[in-house]
């Protein structure tokens, strides 16, 4: 990367760490430092942004209160627009200037509410110079807000037939991506996603690879269940990953008991199936008594890919429930 990239980039994270700085507990009220036990860290209870809409208020915050959790995992388009949050008339929120992140921390903080993590929808096969600078800037931010960890898509979309081509580009732009970011505690999170990262070996190969403990995952408690791994197995994969989960996406699914044990074709009547947190196959105390044994300090965030089925005024109950229920599950292990 040139000198000048450089220097804008520095120049760019002092700007926003001295911006939230100026609104004094940002960080800690963002990040859950705040009275959270020093040997039993509090997980924040969150939802994807694009949730919030289900709950019919005016504004993202509100919303928040309404399904009953305490942050979101926030959506970043290339451009640094967060184009999930909502507030009153047109406004918009974005983290492309220091101002933006300033205003961003402020309404988070004065609403008690924080940003669990940042979500990147990558194509890294396809752009891959644009999406190390995107994300960087999104790290930067994110060490400004005091935002723990950012979702990463690290799959293949024009390589798909060139697996281990597309691994070894995968590293070598991660560890840029580590390089750039070295001043700051952010953690990535790949997800275990699609046809490709649902696969243990090349999440082992990733994480070797890039080898640093900032390069982690967004573990997606239905998604190697949805690839076809049989239920008794993916505690054993869950277990495996324990050390790098620094972010989740919380979503179950309820096959026929003749299915379960199975190895499924991937995505296997995965619309007809796919339900609510407390109502599928995934046992949600196994897995937060497996996130408790690796010490993990990140959210427990709600993706419930099943609402479409349900009719709009209940949506919202559907989500508090699930938060009720990780919340109480992760107060319980």
């Amino acid at each position: 990367m040139a000198g000048d990239d450089r220097k804008t980039r520095r120049r760019f994270l002092t700007d926003s760490i001295a911006a939230a700085a100026a609104m004094g507990s940002v960080r800690a009220a963002a990040s859950g430092e705040q009275n959270a036990p020093a040997t039993r860290p509090a997980w924040a209870i969150a939802c994807r942004d694009p949730h919030l809409r289900c709950a019919d208020r005016p504004d993202a915050w509100s919303a928040m209160d309404a399904l009953g959790v305490d942050g979101v995992e926030v959506v970043v388009d290339p451009d640094l627009k967060c184009p999930y949050l909502f507030g009153p008339g047109d406004t918009n929120y974005s983290i492309a200037t220091p101002e933006g992140i300033r205003v961003l921390g402020e309404r988070f903080r004065s609403a008690g509410k924080r940003i669990t993590a940042f979500c990147l929808n990558n194509d890294f096969d396809g752009k891959p110079d644009e999406n190390v600078e995107w994300t960087v800037r999104v790290a930067q931010a994110a060490a400004a807000l005091g935002v723990p960890a950012i979702r990463l898509d690290v799959v293949p979309h024009r390589m798909g037939d060139k697996t281990d081509e597309f691994l070894k580009l995968a590293i070598r732009l991660n560890r840029k991506i580590i390089d750039a970011t070295r001043d700051t505690t952010v953690r990535f999170g790949v997800e275990n996603h699609g046809g490709y990262t649902n696969r243990p070996d090349v999440l082992r190969r990733m994480f070797e690879g890039v080898g640093s403990k900032r390069f982690g995952q967004t573990l997606d408690t239905a998604n190697f269940y949805w690839f076809g791994h049989p239920l008794s197995k993916l505690y054993r994969i869950y277990d495996e990953f324990g050390p790098y989960i620094c972010h989740t996406h919380c979503k179950n699914i309820r096959f026929p008991e003749p299915e379960r044990e199975k190895q499924r074709e991937i995505g296997w009547k995965y619309n007809e199936y796919c339900c609510p947190i407390y109502e599928g196959d995934i046992d949600f105390a196994q897995v937060i008594a497996i996130l408790r044994r690796h010490d993990y300090t990140g959210d427990l965030c709600i993706e419930n890919e099943s609402l479409d089925r349900f009719p709009r005024d209940r949506r919202a109950a559907i989500l508090r429930k699930e938060a009720d229920l990780l919340r109480k599950l992760a107060a319980s292990a």
